[in-house]
């Protein structure tokens, strides 16, 4: 039997080659202008000879006022440019809550209780059934305990009960981190979408750590899964305006009274995915602190689609026809994200793509504009930008899309699939458990930058830039510590039940 021949890589490797050649030269376009006028220079000054250089030096008259009003002017504009110029904002450490074994959902388990739960229904149960089986999750994730009883619980101090247990043992293992001491905190912000009492949740946790009558606290709610990234913009504006400051954010989403027990296939959905969690994140822009922290914020855009109707009621909080609320997920959500996506890259990409990629894609834009309206556009390599990624997991069908669109490679999502698979949706604080992957298998190194992308009702997408501060050392504990070793796993298409 004949042997294949060997693939013709001549012409690949050269194209490659000449890539990198243009990104090299259009990025430090600047330094290699600059390069033969300081060669000119430099020989010039030896063509003159150090005499007629101090005979030119000599030739110049000094006048005391002038240099007077050109140092103050110097030293003027220096003042302003440094007062004007916005503080440094810090990552220090975080948190991410671990569930403990006892809140444990197998497959086995939720579907059991959704045939008992929904017994008369059986079309509903099989449609839960195949959702569960393609969502990517894996036999570890956790529901509060209410959502364990038959039929479930949820009551206002189960609901309490679950906020306590997470944002606490969340704040606790923040504090033991970074040795802060509750009275030493400045500013408070808590975010959670769906369960909003009174008084507030920013409120508990001010009862509970006995905090300062001064501090500044902000409590969100309704801001969906990228409420996370929104709460770090609202602590950046607020370090910004309060110096030598600090401010704890608390990202998470109470299931205990969201648990939709009706019948409607498209509120049934979030049953499938949510899962409890919570993070716990200390920022700063203290300059003492720039030595500890663990990343800088480099940039954070926000994008709002609201102003259309399709996006505003694409998830939608309401009641079915029997009295039951649940969140109705539209059919056309992933291509509402689509679309939001691309106005939030629209406006990053300038902000972190390197010169070569934008100059392409300009090029592109103009070809496209001028001479061929159906010329493909150019769709930038963010790979040059980042070193790491963060995708919100919502869902299976969310990473896939974003990989595809993004032309990511599988490592560059594995932190997203991994998180989805190990503790389901956890709403805005999923980001936090894709960084804290990220950290335990070792990659993070000082330099690198991170792309944190999430997505909330409304229709939001949020996106933030870090740039890591130092090389993280693998941690010994959080929320991996036992099951690090066992990732990555391999996930199929189809887990049948």
């Amino acid at each position: 039997m004949p042997q294949a021949p060997m693939p013709e890589l001549t012409s690949s490797v050269k194209l490659k080659y000449v890539k990198l050649g243009y990104q090299y030269l259009v990025n430090h376009f600047l330094s290699f202008l600059l390069i033969p006028i300081m060669a000119i220079g430099a020989v010039e000054l030896l063509r003159m000879g150090p005499e007629e250089i101090l005979n030119v030096w000599n030739s110049l008259e000094f006048d005391l006022v002038q240099v007077l009003c050109t140092s103050f002017f110097v030293i003027f504009i220096s003042t302003v440019y440094f007062m004007s110029k916005p503080r440094t904002i810090y990552l220090v450490d975080y948190s991410c809550y671990k569930p403990p074994v006892t809140c444990r959902v197998p497959f086995a388990t939720f579907m059991e209780h959704s045939r008992l739960i929904l017994k008369d229904k059986p079309k509903s149960v099989e449609f839960q059934m195949r959702i569960l089986e393609r969502s990517g999750l894996g036999e570890e994730t956790s529901l509060p305990p209410a959502i364990h009883y038959i039929p479930p619980t949820p009551t206002m101090d189960a609901a309490r009960s679950e906020a306590q247990l997470v944002i606490f043992t969340a704040m606790d293992d923040l504090f033991k981190k970074t040795g802060l001491k509750p009275k030493d905190v400045d500013i408070l912000i808590v975010n959670c979408s769906l369960f909003s009492p009174t008084p507030s949740l920013s409120a508990m946790v001010i009862n509970k750590y006995k905090l300062r009558s001064n501090i500044k606290s902000v409590n969100l709610s309704g801001m969906g899964c990228s409420a996370g990234l929104i709460s770090v913009d609202l602590a950046r504006d607020l370090l910004q305006v309060h110096p030598n400051s600090n401010a704890i954010i608390v990202s998470t989403e109470i299931i205990t009274p969201n648990y939709y027990q009706g019948n409607e296939r498209a509120m049934l959905l979030p049953n499938c995915l949510f899962r409890m969690g919570a993070a716990a994140i200390l920022m700063s822009n203290r300059r003492s602190d720039r030595w500890r922290a663990k990343y800088k914020l480099s940039h954070l855009v926000r994008t709002h689609r609201g102003a259309d109707d399709k996006s505003f009621y694409c998830v939608y909080e309401q009641e079915d026809k029997e009295g039951h609320v649940g969140i109705n997920l539209s059919k056309d959500l992933m291509a509402i994200a689509g679309e939001a996506l691309k106005a939030n890259i629209t406006t990053i990409g300038p902000l972190v793509l390197p010169a070569s990629e934008q100059l392409l894609f300009l090029l592109s834009l103009i070809g496209r504009k001028i001479f061929n309206p159906k010329l493909k556009p150019y769709i930038p390599d963010f790979k040059l930008a980042f070193e790491h990624f963060c995708i919100h997991a919502g869902g299976r069908a969310v990473i896939d899309e974003l990989q595809k669109n993004l032309q990511l490679s599988g490592e560059h999502v594995e932190a997203s699939r991994m998180t989805l698979h190990r503790f389901g949706n956890t709403s805005s604080s999923s980001l936090w458990y894709e960084l804290s992957y990220i950290e335990s298998k070792g990659r993070m190194r000082r330099g690198d930058r991170v792309w944190q992308i999430a997505f909330g009702s409304g229709f939001k997408c949020n996106s933030a830039v870090w740039k890591c501060n130092r090389t993280i050392k693998t941690p010994k504990d959080g929320p991996w510590s036992d099951c690090i070793d066992r990732y990555p796993v391999f996930i199929p298409e189809v887990v049948k039940l």
